[in-house]
């Protein structure tokens, strides 16, 4: 299962992807969610971490390590995401919708999809349908909010709700929402 993080930029996707990594790690026999970072904006899988014990730091290497957004970069994670073979992939995909990252995504099987706004849930799912990608999750982030809203899990198999304040450098893996979306991923990657 190689699920894409999909949303525009600034809508907490890096910060959900550690979130769903550390809640799945601590799910008893759930498969390793690997991680590709498929957008070179500097935020890696160290980022978070990084961030939460030395901000100053966090944010100096983060400015090193972004670079330009070219094909070469496109093609090697493209290359990365169809050959992997592991049982859950996550795909933190750069947030705009463009020709590198359809190159990169055309190689997932599904797509959690997080935004502030329902238009841009919209673009993201019309993306998503065009690479015929399983939807699994639809979230909305909602930097302000005070807690989590689950609607749950639809008949048509998709996760829906909003999450809160997806702050970099914050733990986000104990919020409900990143709690029933690892819980979701998991029943689909096991199944």
């Amino acid at each position: 299962m190689k699920v894409i993080l999909g949303g525009p930029p600034r809508s907490g996707k890096s910060v959900l992807r550690e979130a769903l990594k550390q809640a799945i790690l601590r799910r008893r026999g759930a498969p390793y969610p690997y991680v590709i970072t498929a957008c070179p904006d500097g935020e890696g899988a160290w980022y978070q971490e990084a961030a939460r014990n030395n901000p100053e730091l966090a944010a100096q290497l983060k400015r090193e390590y972004k670079s330009k957004f070219t094909w070469a970069f496109a093609n090697r994670i493209a290359d990365s995401v169809r050959d992997c073979q592991l049982p859950l992939t996550l795909i933190d995909l750069g947030g705009v919708i463009d020709d590198k990252n359809r190159h990169i995504a055309e190689h997932a099987t599904h797509a959690v999809l997080i935004a502030a706004h329902d238009e841009d849930l919209a673009a993201w799912r019309e993306f998503s349908v065009s690479l015929d990608l399983g939807l699994v999750a639809e979230l909305r982030s909602d930097y302000d909010a005070t807690e989590d809203r689950i609607e749950g899990v639809g008949a048509d198999g998709v996760l829906r709700g909003s999450v809160h304040h997806l702050e970099r450098g914050e733990d986000a893996s104990n919020r409900p929402l990143v709690l029933a979306l690892a819980a979701h991923l998991v029943e689909l990657a096991s199944a």
